[in-house]
């Protein structure tokens, strides 16, 4: 791996230090963006459980805002429910737009990465092929050796960053689409709650 590394020339480098940041953030972001605890299924359950027993004060809700994202959302609702549906709506919307600005960390990072690695690539591919003409103009075409090294220096540069690009854009997409699909549950159970507080409609909580 080391001599394929030195192989490709100095612009491996930038491409290795993308790979491992793109792992991190990849592994980083399967942790946080989990479903059960970005949108545990219980905090609706709970929340009704307090309101029917009169046991929601300060410190339920501070319980309630560090359980989870969603608890955040909610509890953002419930200190406003008291002044209408108009406010609670618009509390839980702050709350959600900070949620959401933490779901969507390091994404803008990963989609970076995935756009800069085929370039780094090609810009290997590009200096190999240089040093392959520059060789030729020095030796004449009888060196094959030089000829070789870089030709190789442009194929593995082009093929490392390829290869850090293509999972990364992938990684990239999914971490998207996942943080639509939270978005959506986070506004389906805030939704739930506001009606269950602020009208006559029958809410099913499970």
């Amino acid at each position: 791996m080391v001599e394929i590394i030195r192989a490709g020339g100095w612009l491996m480098l930038p491409i290795v230090l993308c790979s491992i940041v793109a792992i991190a953030i990849v592994i980083e972001r399967f942790w946080s963006l989990s479903a059960a605890r970005i949108t545990p299924k219980y905090v609706l359950a709970q929340i009704w459980t307090w309101l029917k027993n009169n046991q929601l004060d300060s410190s339920k809700l501070r319980e309630l805002r560090l359980s989870s994202p969603l608890g955040q959302i909610l509890a953002a609702g419930l200190l406003s429910s008291k002044y209408g549906r108009a406010a609670m709506i618009e509390n839980i919307e702050q709350a959600a737009a900070q949620v959401v600005h933490d779901m969507e960390r390091y994404l803008n990072t990963l989609g970076t990465i995935a756009a800069i690695t085929p370039l780094l690539g090609l810009l290997g591919t590009v200096v190999g092929m240089i040093r392959v003409f520059s060789e030729i103009m020095l030796q004449g075409t009888g060196n094959a050796n030089a000829l070789a090294g870089g030709i190789s220096e442009a194929l593995i540069s082009t093929a490392a960053g390829l290869t850090v690009a293509i999972p990364t854009y992938m990684a990239h997409r999914h971490f998207t689409r996942k943080v639509e699909s939270l978005v959506l549950t986070l506004e389906q159970e805030s939704i739930k709650l506001v009606d269950a507080l602020h009208s006559d409609r029958k809410v099913e909580v499970k």
